[in-house]
């Protein structure tokens, strides 16, 4: 039985919207994530008040690709102190080869395969 090799993507799956945790924002740094790199740190001007309780900071990263590898073992690694204000992240696994989106409903997402469409 042949396997075909599979893409792993992050997806939200609570009624919030994606976002990061301040923690796994600054290991996305860590390791040269680009977009994270490019995103201001604000929890940095006010490090005291950087805790997961605190909605303002913890609402990082909405900028980074889904499928981007650091995310994945950032989440793989961290599980869910990697989840950001109202965020459950959760890690999806499709095969490589399938041309996806990202579709939600109330902040609840799902991944589908784009298909072509005419009008």
């Amino acid at each position: 039985m042949e396997t075909r090799p599979m893409r792993k993507l992050v997806i939200n799956k609570s009624y919030g919207a994606f976002c990061l945790s301040h923690m796994a924002f600054l290991r996305l740094r860590e390791l040269g994530q680009r977009e994270a790199l490019q995103e201001p740190d604000l929890g940095a001007y006010w490090p005291s008040g950087a805790t997961p309780q605190e909605p303002s900071l913890n609402m990082c990263g909405v900028l980074i690709p889904r499928d981007d590898q650091k995310l994945v073992q950032v989440v793989e690694e961290l599980g869910a102190v990697a989840n950001g204000h109202c965020a459950e992240l959760k890690i999806v696994e499709i095969p490589h080869d399938v041309h996806w989106e990202i579709e939600k409903v109330g902040g609840v997402e799902h991944v589908s395969e784009v298909h072509r469409m005419w009008s």
